[in-house]
């Protein structure tokens, strides 16, 4: 057939080499519904004559189902839409859609007014969301008609599986390297106060410094290399005295780094610097970076897996991270 020959056969294709109507057609092939014997066999031997191959996009647009899974990403700006983190996790999102005839969508949701996710719910190409950058007041917001089909890169809730990485135990290792290492006079720069899974690590700082019996000395931050570069200045003028500065990304940690070195202080030499994520960039760096596991991708692949097969999610699914020493520290 030359049809088939050109082009990716059809179902208006098979209907009509079977002589039997779209609708039948779909419901033999689907497998559901009512069709005489004689038209199962007519459509059968028409698709294995034409080849043709379903399109689970289609089908799942016919049936209100959605075809795209959205990448939802709070906040300030749409900038946050550049952010090499959240490329990731699109990416690896779409390594699982992709085969399913799935697209990944990226959305920015405007920081405070979590009002942006009713145009998502009245979407019937949205087969599912994952959130990103989740706050409190974001999942209080979800539409009754989206939950079962939402889950979040970060906090979660009672209606919203969660999964996430323990930064609290990755940033605890991290901590515990370096004060066996020597360092006492330890500072940390921390994510964005209003980012939930960004205080894990500060609340984890805090309570070791407590039991160590060390005074706290932290710096805001919000996970960019221009902010650590900032904070390293303000940490020396502060605390002249500093060993060790922990950042809560390898982002803030690089420029930690630079801002040492802006200052004239050595780094391990004068000020250990340790990160968290594990960036491919910690592993080249001059000195090359301390840091902690952050398994992004494989975080990505299991939240947008639960969504597609439509399976229960524990409220809480837990991603290890685990110390990766280098020279910085």
């Amino acid at each position: 057939m030359t049809t088939a020959a050109h082009r990716a056969a059809t179902l208006e294709d098979v209907a009509r080499v079977a002589g039997v109507s779209r609708s039948t057609a779909s419901r033999v092939i689907a497998g559901t519904g009512f069709a005489s014997p004689a038209a199962r066999k007519q459509v059968t031997a028409a698709v294995d004559q034409l080849g043709y191959v379903p399109n689970p996009a289609a089908r799942a647009l016919v049936r209100g189902v959605g075809v795209r899974l959205v990448v939802a990403v709070q906040g300030t700006s749409a900038a946050v839409l550049d952010d090499p983190y959240v490329h990731q996790v699109v990416g690896s999102a779409a390594r699982v859609c992709t085969p399913a005839g799935v697209g990944v969508a990226l959305h920015w949701l405007p920081f405070g007014d979590p009002r942006s996710l009713d145009q998502l719910d009245g979407d019937r190409s949205v087969c599912g969301v994952i959130l990103v950058n989740t706050t409190e007041d974001l999942l209080e917001a979800v539409p009754p008609s989206l939950r079962g089909r939402v889950v979040s890169i970060g906090v979660g809730s009672a209606t919203v599986p969660s999964f996430d990485v323990d930064n609290a135990a990755g940033s605890e290792a991290v901590l515990r390297h370096l004060y066996a290492s020597g360092r006492r006079r330890i500072a940390m720069v921390t994510g964005p106060r209003w980012l939930p899974c960004a205080q894990r690590p500060v609340q984890t700082y805090r309570r070791l410094m407590a039991e160590a019996g060390l005074p706290e000395r932290i710096l805001p931050g919000d996970f960019r290399a221009a902010r650590g570069r900032t904070a390293a200045g303000e940490a020396l003028r502060r605390w002249p005295d500093i060993d060790a500065i922990y950042a809560i990304s390898d982002d803030t940690a690089l420029g930690v780094i630079a801002g040492l070195r802006d200052a004239g202080a050595r780094v391990p030499g004068d000020v250990a610097v340790a990160g968290f994520d594990d960036i491919p960039l910690a592993g080249m760096t001059a000195p090359a970076l301390t840091t902690a596991s952050h398994p992004v991708g494989r975080i990505a692949v299991a939240a947008a897996s639960a969504l597609l097969d439509g399976r229960p999610a524990a409220p809480v699914t837990l991603f290890p991270s685990a110390l990766v020493a280098r020279a910085s520290a």
